[in-house]
């Protein structure tokens, strides 16, 4: 008897009519999103209160964003995602929530302008990475790595054109770094020096915004040379 959110099924003969579930979500998504411009998407905890320190500098920023005429892309959920999509309906934005369907805490936020919803994570990362010029990543969980790290990587092995990623909080997200430079890079040789100035560390939305314009004024000649390079301010 099937007792959770997974069915036991005959994969050989359910999988070939899933590709077609798959190929909706991305023709749904590539229509949706085609006249989406100038996208940032905002990573971070659904499990962000609305009291937290990030929640309101998740907020801050999203207003910025939209000031700016930068168009607000997160998950679609609660906590950080929320906040960032708040701020930017706040400031009479454009806000993009790629909403995925969880079995527990992913209902979407009250402050999207465009809704989107996806089965498949594969699917909804895709959006993330076609439509947005930069990642702002917040302190969250498993899904809030999983994002980033995707990121690193397509930026890295240059699958997507080179964008600003950058990181707000660092009591949060010192350790990681710290542990990309001795472990990654220095002991295990798996990084390159270069990996290292893939990303920024910031602890507040201004001057996440203030990295945010310094990068991307490099971030076209880089792409048109195809360099990862480039495109990453000297610190």
């Amino acid at each position: 008897m099937d007792t959770g959110v997974f069915s036991a099924d005959d994969f050989r003969k359910n999988d070939p009519w899933r590709i077609f579930r798959i190929m909706a979500e991305f023709v749904e998504g590539f229509e949706a999103m085609a006249h989406i411009g100038n996208g940032v998407s905002v990573f971070g905890s659904a499990r962000t209160p609305e009291e937290d320190r990030y929640y309101v500098m998740a907020r801050t920023l999203g207003r910025l964003l939209a000031e700016e005429k930068f168009t607000v892309i997160t998950g679609g959920g609660p906590g950080i995602m929320e906040a960032a999509n708040r701020g930017a309906q706040e400031a009479g934005g454009v806000s993009v929530g790629l909403n995925i369907d969880l079995p527990f805490e992913q209902d979407a936020n009250p402050y999207i302008g465009k809704l989107l919803s996806f089965r498949y994570f594969f699917c909804r990362k895709v959006m993330f990475s076609k439509y947005s010029r930069a990642i702002i990543a917040f302190p969250g969980g498993f899904g809030t790595m999983d994002e980033l790290f995707e990121h690193l990587t397509l930026v890295q092995t240059m699958k997507i054109p080179p964008m600003p990623i950058i990181l707000v909080g660092r009591d949060f997200w010192k350790d990681l770094l710290a542990w990309f430079d001795k472990t990654l890079f220095r002991e295990g040789k798996y990084i390159g020096e270069s990996d290292l100035e893939l990303v920024r560390l910031v602890d507040t939305p201004e001057e996440a915004m203030s990295t945010l314009r310094e990068w991307l004024t490099l971030t076209e000649p880089a792409a048109k040379k195809k360099s990862v390079r480039m495109h990453v301010p000297k610190k």
